[in-house]
């Protein structure tokens, strides 16, 4: 059976999939990234990760993978194969699809950002099928978004289009990462929330899951660090529309888990906000924690599609 490796790697751990031509996940596998041991180990184990797949699928099915597609955090640069930058996983110009397409024996490989490819999966077989123009946003450690436009999504001039987590809607608020104040993540990503019941509740071990709880039961402090949160990222939200006009927003990671104790709410604050836009629909990503390795086996299908074409048009 024809099928090929998909990988999507993570602050802490991997997802990885043999996935059929179908889009069915014929095998599906994890481990830990193990960045505690250093940018290299990491690299390491997504090689070793991936040639595992290999030896999975040539034992399984008679025959290896016929290309490979690896999801990254941070700055990717596509085009050229490498993994920029990635500051949970702490390397720097990492020439991964090379590296890969050495250890898998000379096949393709596509590499993509991890959002923007779980948002191709999204956009393709999740809560964005059918939907010319979307944006898909999940709310976890950080916030950043993927801008779906005719079955493809924009990766911009410099790799960089979707950041909408860095939208500062609170000048001078909270100091981000990337060294401004005020940015959207630093405000209503689910570490945010986290942080802030955290404080306010008194209870260090305290998450954003646990301040969702405490909303749906009605706690007044809870609904106050909610509502701050909500609005923040209606605030982010709202700026996007203006600039992209899309007909879907779809909401994922960890906050999003809140379900409607997020969306009802949410979807008010964005109405209040829009004059002359046409209000989105706003609705939960469909694909869970599935979508940066669906869309790691879409690049990689992709990829081959491509190669095909080509093949096509100079031997015919």
């Amino acid at each position: 059976m024809r099928h090929v490796i998909a990988l999507d790697v993570g602050g802490t751990g991997m997802k990885a999939a043999l996935v059929g031509a179908d889009g069915t996940l014929l095998h599906e596998s994890r481990r830990a990234t193990g960045r505690e041991h250093g940018p290299e180990a990491v690299v390491e184990a997504i090689l070793g990760f991936a040639a595992e797949l290999r030896a999975h699928g040539e034992e399984r099915y008679g025959q290896s993978a016929a290309a490979a597609g690896v999801a990254v955090p941070g700055i990717v640069d596509t085009a050229n194969g490498v993994a920029v930058y990635a500051a949970n996983l702490g390397w720097r110009d990492v020439p991964l699809r090379a590296l890969l397409g050495e250890r898998l024996g000379g096949v393709p490989v596509a590499l993509g950002h991890d959002v923007r490819t779980g948002g191709l999966a999204e956009g393709r077989i999740g809560a964005g099928r059918g939907t010319d123009r979307f944006l898909f946003v999940p709310l976890g450690t950080g916030i950043a978004g993927a801008i779906g436009i005719g079955g493809t999504i924009e990766e911009g001039a410099h790799g960089c289009a979707g950041e909408i987590g860095h939208v500062v809607v609170r000048p001078g608020g909270p100091e981000c990462g990337c060294g401004r104040r005020g940015c959207l993540e630093t405000l209503a990503s689910a570490s945010a929330v986290s942080r802030a019941w955290a404080a306010a509740s008194g209870d260090p071990e305290a998450d954003a899951a646990d301040c969702a709880k405490a909303v749906a039961s009605g706690d007044e402090t809870a609904a106050r660090v909610w509502r701050e949160a909500v609005d923040a990222l209606a605030d982010g939200l709202v700026t996007a529309l203006t600039l992209l006009d899309p007909r879907r927003l779809i909401i994922g990671g960890g906050l999003a888990e809140a379900g409607e104790t997020l969306f009802a709410p949410l979807r008010a604050a964005v109405r209040a906000r829009v004059t002359f836009q046409t209000p989105p629909s706003i609705v939960p990503a469909a694909l869970g924690d599935a979508a940066g390795c669906l869309g790691a086996g879409l690049l990689a299908w992709d990829l081959l599609a491509t190669s095909d074409t080509l093949t096509t048009e100079v031997t015919g």
